[in-house]
């Protein structure tokens, strides 16, 4: 696993140990990036499963600013601040090991919001549907920013969560991508 692009490319990145946490690959990761971005004039991401924190340190490599990880699991965040100090990132994130219930509500009382939210929970926790309405409900996410599910491909997510409407999503074999946007000034979803 690796930093696919940008002032980070080519850096080498540790998984989690163990078999809880499944990371997201190269190949997967470089099509995610090149739907949403590729590349960003800054803004704030947030990494809310963030396992081994490779999505997030993506956005950061890629023109981010900052960027909040956020997991539950002991050995994650000490993954992620070693694969942060290894990019010299560390100054431009926060870490907090905690799960995305309290997280989320931790963000709303700090008033905070995203321009990139990365979801990618455990497969087995089919939980997409609930926080994407938290988020939508919430305005956590900016006018022209994205929100990127990374769940099985056999998961169906709906065309709109209120304001939020699904814009591209693609199978790449037992995981599927799905980005969202909000539907202001005019703009309509291209799945039809």
């Amino acid at each position: 696993m690796r930093v696919v692009s940008g002032t980070c490319k080519g850096r080498v990145l540790k998984s989690v140990p163990g078999m809880t946490t499944r990371p997201t690959t190269d190949k997967v990761k470089e099509a995610i990036f090149n739907m949403i971005g590729p590349y960003f004039q800054g803004g704030t991401a947030l990494d809310l499963f963030a396992g081994s924190g490779g999505l997030g340190i993506e956005a950061l490599s890629r023109g981010m600013d900052r960027c909040i990880f956020i997991d539950k699991d002991k050995k994650a965040i000490q993954t992620i601040q070693t694969n942060l100090l290894s990019c010299n990132l560390k100054e431009r994130a926060e870490l907090f090991r905690t799960d995305a219930e309290r997280a989320l509500r931790a963000i709303v009382k700090r008033g905070l919001t995203f321009d990139l939210i990365l979801l990618d929970p455990p497969y087995k926790q089919q939980i997409l549907e609930t926080i994407l309405s938290f988020i939508e409900h919430h305005h956590l996410l900016n006018q022209e920013g994205a929100i990127v599910c990374e769940h099985r491909h056999d998961v169906h997510l709906p065309k709109e969560v209120g304001i939020l409407h699904l814009k591209k999503q693609e199978i790449y074999g037992h995981t599927a991508v799905t980005i969202y946007r909000t539907d202001l000034n005019g703009w309509r979803n291209e799945i039809g």
